[in-house]
């Protein structure tokens, strides 16, 4: 479980692919502390089990479906990525839960300033815009943000100055793919109503994630 709040801004020093469609991903991390084999990371908000680790730098594998369903699998040596460890006992909540079980990949379709701000628009997926409400959350790439607004099929989120420094959203342009992962509550939500008969049957949400 993370909380939608990046870290770091990683590096991937190296995209290995394996036999049988796997990818080990090699990311220079520089965390304070090197995350130990079998803990959990958030990249780009999909969450990776840690395999290797040496210092700043972790390795870990991401599955054939990982790399078909987000965007894992566009990564190549240099790219930036957001980075999360899993919460701890305890810990501070800064954003929301976040499982880095990213529901779909979608696009940027718009890109403008605002004042000192950025406003980006996202085309949410068919499947996911009955999760999506104004002042509601969603992570993209990894990243804990507020929906400002909603205007069918786009969701409008606002990027703060620290938002832009801290994280991959400064590299946002239209057209560019993200991961979604829409806010668990909702998922809850809809499971008790069908679980009561009020909806017939699973709308059917959740894609990416190795651990």
């Amino acid at each position: 479980m993370f909380s939608g709040i990046v870290e770091r801004i990683g590096r991937v020093e190296r995209v290995t692919r394996r036999a049988g469609g796997d990818a080990t991903l090699r990311i220079h991390a520089g965390f304070a502390g090197s995350p130990a084999p079998g803990a959990s990371v958030a990249v780009n908000g999909v969450c990776l089990t840690v395999e290797r680790s040496e210092g700043p730098v972790f390795e870990a594998t991401a599955v054939p479906e990982t790399l078909k369903r987000t965007t894992i699998g566009e990564l190549a040596a240099e790219r930036r990525v957001n980075l999360e460890r899993a919460l701890r006992v305890g810990g501070e909540i800064g954003g929301h839960w976040v499982q880095g079980h990213v529901d779909a990949m979608a696009r940027i379709a718009s890109v403008r300033k605002s004042g000192a701000d950025v406003i980006v628009g996202i085309e949410i997926p068919e499947e996911l815009r009955a999760y999506v409400a104004p002042k509601g959350s969603l992570a993209v790439d990894g990243v804990s943000l507020t929906v400002a607004s909603w205007s069918d099929p786009r969701a409008f989120v606002a990027l703060v100055p620290y938002t832009l420094e801290r994280t991959i959203a400064s590299e946002y342009e239209p057209g560019r793919a993200v991961n979604l992962e829409i806010d668990v509550v909702a998922r809850y939500l809809e499971r008790l109503l069908e679980a009561r008969g009020v909806l017939p049957e699973p709308r059917g949400a959740g894609a990416g994630g190795d651990s």
